[in-house]
């Protein structure tokens, strides 16, 4: 069940034995995507960096992930459909060509992407993407990236938001796409939806 105001979110308790501590977002998508593939039920991450790390807390500390003293999350996962091939992700996904022309689309799970404060409301658990959509002029886009820094970036009459269980884009060119920071491929469809509840992180 995803998060609800007030209530509290996880439990404690150590990783599950078969559970994958995973260093980076692209390593748990990398275990994850791996095992929707193969139709295998999805393990337990323990979390010692990365976005979804960063967003949830985590210390970095691969003792504790051992430890009761832990805590376990449940988390929502991403899916794309990218030209009729599907992957999943667990952070971001952003389509863009460049950082300094054209248009740029992030959909967040997470709240960061790197050091930059993209998504400040969004949580991996309330079963909603944050979305954000922009085709900024070079002056704007320099003063958004700067405020990305401390999620000031928004609101911004040039950037759309939205925040949804499910959305499809259309690019006018094909467009690159990350996934958790890996270039997986470029196209002018995609389609979002997020999984609740997907699996449990441990941090």
């Amino acid at each position: 069940m995803t998060i609800e105001k007030f209530q509290q979110w996880g439990s404690s308790g150590a990783l599950d034995p078969t559970g994958v501590v995973v260093k980076s977002d692209i390593e748990a998508r990398q275990v994850l995507d791996g095992l929707r593939r193969r139709e295998q039920p999805l393990v337990e991450l323990g979390l010692l960096g990365g976005d979804l790390a960063k967003t949830v807390g985590a210390r970095g500390d691969l003792q504790r992930l051992h430890s009761e003293d832990a805590t376990r999350l449940p988390i929502d996962l991403g899916s794309v459909l990218i030209e009729a091939k599907q992957y999943w992700f667990v952070s971001h996904l952003v389509a863009r060509n460049s950082w300094w022309h054209g248009p740029v689309l992030a959909v967040m799970n997470a709240q960061w992407i790197g050091k930059w404060d993209v998504a400040p409301r969004s949580h991996p658990n309330d079963g909603l993407f944050d979305i954000f959509e922009g085709d900024l002029a070079m002056g704007d886009r320099l003063k958004a990236r700067s405020r990305l820094l401390t999620g000031t970036h928004v609101p911004h009459p040039s950037i759309a938001q939205q925040r949804t269980k499910a959305a499809h884009f259309e690019f006018d060119r094909p467009t690159k796409i990350w996934l958790d920071g890996e270039p997986i491929a470029k196209a002018r469809h995609i389609s979002v939806h997020i999984e609740p509840d997907a699996f449990t992180c441990v941090v």
